[in-house]
């Protein structure tokens, strides 16, 4: 029996579990892959990094085709849309911790936990100001 990827549930179970210990969700976002609509300028390396807590986002649907939201980027309201194939990880601004995503879906290893280590590009606007520390991505058990 196939099933359906577990990228979206691991994608909305993580974001919630990052709210719930007061830290910001950030998702990793492959910005070349196909449907892909985010701000170019914010981009580095095909990669854009996008914090997507609810002070920093309206609008957010997580579901299993697709993440979208109304952002602000340098003042300007944009809209954002990546399928969620595209969503290549979710990991908390303060700590790192989170999870990092192959291009084909979630790898567990022996021990179960998924392939983890790639730090991201760009910034959103919330990030323009401060310059945060990159953050150190852990394979969370």
């Amino acid at each position: 029996m196939t099933m359906t990827s577990s990228r979206p549930y691991l994608v909305r179970a993580l974001y919630e579990w990052i709210l719930d210990n007061e830290c910001t969700p950030y998702i990793l976002v492959n910005a070349m892959g196909e449907g892909v609509d985010v701000p170019d300028e914010y981009v580095k390396d095909g990669q854009i990094v996008l914090n997507i807590s609810p002070t920093a986002v309206q609008n957010l649907l997580i579901d299993n085709d697709s993440l979208s939201f109304d952002g602000r980027f340098a003042g300007q309201a944009r809209p954002v849309f990546a399928p969620i194939d595209n969503i290549l990880g979710i990991y908390a601004r303060e700590n790192g911790q989170g999870m990092i995503f192959d291009s084909q879906g979630l790898r567990p290893g022996p021990d179960g936990g998924g392939d983890g280590g790639n730090d991201g590009g760009g910034k959103s606007e919330r990030d323009a100001e401060e310059k945060p520390k990159k953050p150190s991505l852990r394979v969370v058990k």
